[in-house]
């Protein structure tokens, strides 16, 4: 095996071609010819031109992009801030309202306070004034009683002690009174 590597190593350092050339110009030259050439013709047909204008256009359509995106930014600030104080005043008011709301639950409740007070005022004087005059009727209706229990018992007892001489005499000392 060693024999063969020898063998083409020798045969590749023994083998030397030739370059082709025409009109006494290597490859390399036509090749670096024909790249001068195609260079030229770029120049000539204004292509950087092109590529540039196309880069132009590119980076003014870029440009107006950053200059919407920087406005439209811009109004998104402006609505936030417009929201903001939106909500600002919202609270605000709902706190007026809440604190509007609890100045009228107390006016309300101190008013009902005070004509429960004076609710229970008035009733309690017409209590008294029905148990006052239950107690005049009670008492007026005990009177009567008494009154008619002691007319009916005087005049049993005068039944009883007064006869036909004693009613005689009595008359006679009240016409002798007089």
């Amino acid at each position: 095996m060693a024999d063969i590597l020898t063998l083409l190593a020798a045969g590749a350092e023994a083998a030397h071609h030739a370059e082709p050339s025409v009109l006494g110009v290597d490859s390399y030259q036509w090749v670096a010819l024909a790249m001068t050439v195609l260079l030229g013709v770029f120049v000539w047909k204004k292509v950087p031109g092109v590529l540039t204008g196309g880069l132009d256009a590119k980076i003014a359509a870029i440009r107006a992009a950053l200059d919407e995106a920087k406005t439209l930014r811009a109004e998104a600030e402006a609505l936030r801030s417009e929201y903001a104080a939106k909500i600002a005043s919202a609270e605000k008011d709902a706190e007026a309202m809440l604190a509007s709301a609890r100045e009228e639950a107390d006016a309300i409740r101190a008013k009902a306070e005070a004509d429960s007070e004076v609710m229970i005022a008035r009733r309690s004087a017409m209590a008294e004034d029905k148990i006052a005059a239950a107690e005049r009727s009670a008492i007026a209706e005990v009177k009567a009683k008494a009154v008619t229990a002691a007319a009916a018992a005087s005049k049993l007892l005068i039944a009883k002690a007064h006869d036909g001489k004693a009613d005689k005499k009595l008359a006679d000392e009240v016409i002798a009174s007089l």
